[in-house]
C-alpha cells in the first residue's frame, strides 16, 4: 500500500519541480491523481513542465508558481496561492537545489546564494507550510531533499557540503518536533539521492552515464521507502551500492570517534586502513 498521503485529489508541492528529481515526482503524484503544484525559478521550465504534467492529469489539477525559496516572504506567497487555489496542502517536498560549484576562500556572494537555496530554502518550506499541515489533521509528508555530501563532506565544494549537512541536521530536528506534537500525523524524512542524471549533474553532457540512475529510478525507490516509513532515503545508484555508501558514512563518523584527521579518507596516511575498512578486513 501507498503512503497514506499519496492518495487521490490530495495535493502536492514541489519545489525545484520543473525539472530533475522534483519534476519526476510532480509526475509520479500525477499519475496517482494528486492535484500539483510545481515551484521553480524558471518560468519557461515551468510552462513546459506544466505541459507534460497535463498529458497524465487534468490541467486544472496541474497549478506552477515561480519563486525563489531563499526568501521567505516568496515562500509565505507559495503557501498562500496553493490554499487559494486546492484548499490545503498535503505533501510537500523541499526539492529545489543549486550546485554551481565553490572554493573555500571564493566569492561570498556565491556562499550565500548556494545556502540560501539548498538550506534556507529547505527551513523557509517546513517553517512556512508545516504549521497548516498540521492542524489540518491529516496524514502528511514533509520531504527534504538533502546530499550523500551533506553526510561525508567530500573534499571540493564546501558551500554546497556545507547547505546539505544543513538540511540533514535541519530535517532530523524537524521529525523529531513532528512526532512530539499531539495529534501531529505529518512525517518529515531525509532523501539522500545518488548519482543521478539531471540537469544538475550533467555538466555539459547530453547522455547518461552508466553509473549513473535517472531521476525516475530515484523517485521509484523513494516512493518505495516512504511505504516502508524510513526516515533516511538513502539511493544507491548503478555504480555504488548501499554496502559502500554505509562504508563511507561509517567511516567519517569514526574520524572523530577516533580522533583521526578530518576528511581522513582522502588523507594519504590513512588510504590503506580506509582500503582495508572497506574491503571489512
Amino acid at each position: 500500500m501507498p503512503h497514506p498521503a499519496i492518495v487521490k485529489d490530495n495535493v502536492a508541492v514541489i519545489t525545484g519541480g520543473a525539472s530533475g528529481i522534483g519534476f519526476a515526482a510532480a509526475l509520479a503524484f500525477a499519475r496517482d491523481g494528486m492535484k500539483v503544484c510545481i515551484a521553480d525559478v524558471d518560468q519557461a521550465r515551468l510552462a513546459e513542465a506544466a505541459i507534460r504534467l497535463s498529458s497524465v492529469t487534468s490541467a486544472t489539477d496541474v497549478m506552477t508558481f515561480a519563486i525563489d525559496v531563499s526568501k521567505a516572504e516568496s515562500v509565505t506567497e507559495l503557501e498562500r496561492a496553493v490554499r487559494e487555489r486546492f484548499g490545503r496542502t498535503d505533501i510537500l517536498m523541499n526539492n529545489a537545489g543549486i550546485q554551481p560549484g565553490s572554493t573555500l576562500f571564493g566569492e561570498p556572494d556565491n556562499w550565500q546564494r548556494i545556502i540560501g537555496v539548498n538550506m534556507w530554502g529547505i527551513i523557509n518550506g517546513s517553517r512556512i507550510f508545516a504549521p497548516n499541515m498540521i492542524a489540518r489533521g491529516g496524514a502528511g509528508l514533509i520531504i527534504n531533499t538533502g546530499s550523500k555530501q551533506g553526510i561525508t563532506t567530500p573534499p571540493g565544494d564546501p558551500a554546497y557540503n556545507v547547505s546539505k549537512a544543513g538540511v540533514k541536521a535541519f530535517t532530523e530536528a524537524l521529525q523529531h518536533e513532528l512526532r512530539n506534537t499531539a495529534g501531529c500525523r505529518i512525517t518529515a524524512h531525509l532523501l539522500i539521492p545518488g548519482f543521478v542524471f539531471t540537469g544538475l549533474t550533467a555538466k555539459g553532457r547530453t547522455e547518461k552515464p552508466a553509473g549513473a540512475w535517472t531521476a525516475e529510478q530515484t523517485v521509484d525507490f523513494m516512493l518505495t521507502r516512504l511505504e516502508a516509513g524510513d526516515f533516511y532515503i538513502l539511493c544507491p545508484d548503478n555504480d555504488v551500492p548501499r554496502a559502500l555508501d554505509e562504508k563511507r558514512m561509517l567511516w567519517a563518523a569514526r574520524d572523530i570517534v577516533e580522533n583521526r584527521p578530518p576528511l581522513s579518507r582522502w588523507h594519504p596516511d590513512h588510504a590503506d586502513a580506509f582500503a582495508k575498512f572497506v574491503k571489512g578486513d
